[in-house]
């Protein structure tokens, strides 16, 4: 049995999502074949577009491109934290069999997180539009897999107005600049899966308080969206389980994440109108709706962190756009040399800072003004 079992009820969990998936937008049996063709073909183009702009290029054989529904990104993203937990369920084993948790904790605490799991992935399962999924293993051997969730592509533009075909190619431009980023870099795949096992072995593991903890949680949730006060912060699930050796590699982690989104929302735009004419457009409407949300979304963001990932977006962009203005694409990419060339926290607020520590002070490193 995989050590994960014990500590979250997969079977629960994939009930849940299943049950609280929302259905996507009416298209007939046609209409889904073309978007799943277009992904594909765009998907296809894109390699040639990041390579462009970038100068990194990986085969399309390494993590392979796999256009899926809601339901099956949800499967794909159980079957990564599978794995990527097993750090944390070798320390909640190690605790029952040193007789510090018993099998009845164990027990309720599994079906809470199974619970809890399910009903994250089928929120979440709306709302992505395309994810390098980082821990799963393909069917070919290769490590990772790129995923392109059409229905919310169709939803998504047609909320937006906006045309199809650039708004799909827009979205495969993103998702296969986070391909490359993983394929063609060779050491940050393991990089970003060790800091990620650190994070979980530094777990303080007592399977009730972790429970407790989780429902404390939850009901602040739903008080807050019940009950909106304002100015009120509501706290994510990080800050719910986070000790202080975990505050220090969620540091570093998010300076990676903010890197990466960043990397890809720059690149994404950088194709430009002579590829995706209407990109100007695109980008115009798509930030506004990231922004123009109601008042659970936002609470439902905030409690999951998301809301800390769409300012990975902004402060990452800002700080690819602000070296490659310094240094160039070229002087940009030393970023990839090793871990010890990817920012810090810090850094990412102050490109300049990396951009004096990697080049030295004999580049142009006036300050950029917004």
């Amino acid at each position: 049995m995989p050590p994960t079992d014990e500590l979250i009820d997969w079977g629960l969990a994939a009930t849940t999502a299943d049950r609280l998936v929302r259905p996507g937008p009416q298209v007939s049996r046609a209409e889904a074949e073309a978007v799943v063709a277009d992904l594909r073909r765009y998907a296809d183009a894109a390699v040639g577009h990041v390579f462009e702009v970038t100068g990194l290029q990986a085969s399309t054989s390494v993590a392979p491109i796999m256009v899926v529904d809601r339901r099956g990104w949800v499967r794909a993203n159980m079957a990564g934290l599978r794995e990527v937990l097993i750090p944390l369920a070798e320390k909640v084993e190690e605790r029952r069999s040193s007789g510090r948790a018993s099998d009845l904790a164990l027990t309720l605490g599994s079906r809470v997180t199974g619970f809890e799991v399910g009903t994250v992935l089928a929120y979440l399962s709306s709302r992505v539009l395309g994810q390098y999924e980082l821990f799963s293993e393909s069917s070919n051997g290769s490590s990772g897999s790129l995923l392109l969730v059409a229905p919310n592509v169709v939803h998504i533009e047609r909320e937006l107005k906006v045309t199809p075909s650039d708004f799909r190619l827009w979205v495969c431009v993103h998702e296969e600049t986070h391909r490359v980023q993983f394929t063609a870099v060779p050491w940050l795949r393991d990089h970003l899966r060790g800091e990620i096992r650190e994070f979980l072995s530094a777990t303080e593991v007592d399977p009730s308080a972790m429970a407790q903890q989780l429902r404390s949680a939850l009901e602040r949730l739903v008080e807050s969206a019940r009950n909106p006060q304002p100015g009120e912060s509501t706290a994510s699930l990080l800050d719910v389980v986070q000790t202080p050796r975990q505050r220090e590699i969620l540091d570093r982690l998010t300076a990676v994440m903010s890197l990466l989104e960043g990397h890809a929302d720059y690149v994404m735009d950088a194709v430009g109108p002579q590829v995706i004419p209407s990109v100007a457009e695109i980008r115009q409407r798509f930030q506004r709706r990231r922004t123009n949300v109601g008042r659970f979304d936002q609470t439902v963001r905030r409690f999951l962190g998301i809301d800390a990932k769409l300012r990975q977006y902004r402060d990452g962009e800002r700080f690819v756009r602000t070296v490659v203005e310094q240094v160039g694409m070229d002087g940009f990419n030393k970023v990839w040399t090793s871990p010890n060339t990817l920012p810090t926290a810090s850094e990412i607020s102050d490109p300049n800072a990396w951009v004096r520590r990697v080049h030295g002070d004999g580049q142009d490193t006036a300050a950029i003004t917004e």
